[in-house]
């Protein structure tokens, strides 16, 4: 695991040097997504079986933040293209087989929102719609659409569904023009009637009672992780990532930064600098400091064989929007602190914070939903919720 973190610190200044580019192009270049893929990095939450590494998700999100911190863009698209791989292991064995047989590098984007049609057939489903935001598409060969399985006749409740599709069923139209995060490539994908066997898909019921079909043939404890958990943090961990970014190019360029207003004098001695930086970095710890304590408890814990107590799942969740939350003051206080020359195109302080408020409109993002969760929990009130 080591070597993987090794490979991709090496990688760095690269990805630094890449992002305006990649911006730019409105999409992660080949030569990226190659770069990443020969470090080892998208195996990492994959079963050992298929080639993976089956790692801790501590070192496939410390990964992620570390990508992130070079290039906004480029850990957005690493962390959800990378976690695909850990949610595919719950599936089915005739999925994966499906995915993974003849091609154990094969990548697969998502899009969860359940904007599409599903209509029950014989032996599995019919799908049809539109589905947004499926980051880094033009570098997978297969997609995870959520979709809503109505309520059947027979008085069955309806199901929440993730639908697996290779790309022969779909097609990507080119939609992303956005503010920030605009080299994601996160573009619409567009299903005709096509036909999903059941064993492409995975209810969203089974992965948050933790007992899905895939962990028959994935016994090991990181599958045995909430999705909630997981796929969250995956999305909190980049904009981390980001701040981090933020944070390592402004105090480099507060360092040499001469304030014109005040003739001469350094920003670095200003103390009110001093002061926001210092607020910044406590932001950023605590924001990582909490993720890192809470993956390590549900990794003892289900590595033990212990059910995982609702209060950590639901404060897994609480810690992971407010991680997003500390990031985002952190980024809003630096830029806030840059001065005006921050604002030109290409400078990584304003692409940072472009890119850390997109990803903060992202809905697993959204604090109310998991704050009032926590609440509901701490006063002994019922929960209906899959996403925790």
């Amino acid at each position: 695991m080591d070597a993987v973190l090794d490979g991709i610190r090496d990688l760095l200044p690269v990805l630094r040097e890449r992002a305006q580019e990649t911006e730019d192009r409105r999409v992660l270049s080949a030569e990226t997504v190659k770069s990443l893929a020969e470090t080892g990095f998208f195996r990492l939450l994959q079963p050992t079986r298929f080639g993976g590494l089956e790692a801790h998700p501590l070192t496939f999100l410390t990964a992620v933040r570390e990508i992130a911190s070079a290039c906004g863009s480029t850990g957005w698209v690493a962390s959800v293209v990378g976690v695909h791989n850990w949610q595919l292991g719950l599936f089915p064995d005739q999925a994966q087989q499906d995915v993974w047989a003849s091609d154990t590098s094969t990548r697969m984007s998502s899009s969860y929102a359940p904007t599409g049609k599903i209509t029950a057939v014989e032996g599995g489903y019919r799908v049809t719609g539109r589905w947004s935001f499926s980051s880094g598409c033009d570098h997978a060969t297969w997609v995870l659409l959520g979709g809503i399985i109505p309520p059947g006749e027979d008085g069955s409740p309806a199901d929440f569904r993730t639908f697996l599709l290779p790309i022969s069923d779909y097609t990507i139209e080119d939609v992303w023009h956005t503010v920030g995060l605009r080299g994601t490539g996160s573009n619409d994908i567009v299903v005709d009637n096509a036909f999903v066997p059941e064993y492409r898909t995975l209810s969203f019921n089974d992965t948050a009672r933790c007992i899905c079909p895939g962990q028959e043939q994935n016994p090991g404890p990181l599958y045995k992780i909430p999705y909630a958990s997981i796929f969250s943090y995956a999305i909190t961990t980049p904009i981390i990532g980001m701040a981090t970014g933020a944070y390592q190019a402004h105090v480099e360029y507060t360092r040499k930064r001469v304030r014109a207003s005040y003739v001469g004098v350094k920003a670095a001695e200003d103390p009110h600098s001093q002061v926001r930086v210092a607020e910044a970095a406590g932001d950023i710890d605590s924001a990582w400091l909490a993720l890192q304590a809470n993956m390590r408890e549900l990794m003892d814990l289900v590595t033990a064989g212990t059910k995982l107590p609702m209060p950590l799942r639901l404060r897994v969740r609480r810690d992971q929007v407010r991680g997003t939350e500390l990031s985002i003051r952190a980024v809003d206080r630096l830029f806030e602190n840059s001065g005006g020359r921050a604002l030109a195109v290409g400078t990584p302080i304003q692409r940072f914070w472009r890119d850390a408020h997109a990803g903060r409109v992202h809905a697993i993002n959204d604090p109310e939903r998991a704050l009032s969760m926590f609440g509901r929990g701490e006063f002994g009130l019922p929960l209906n919720d899959a996403m925790v």
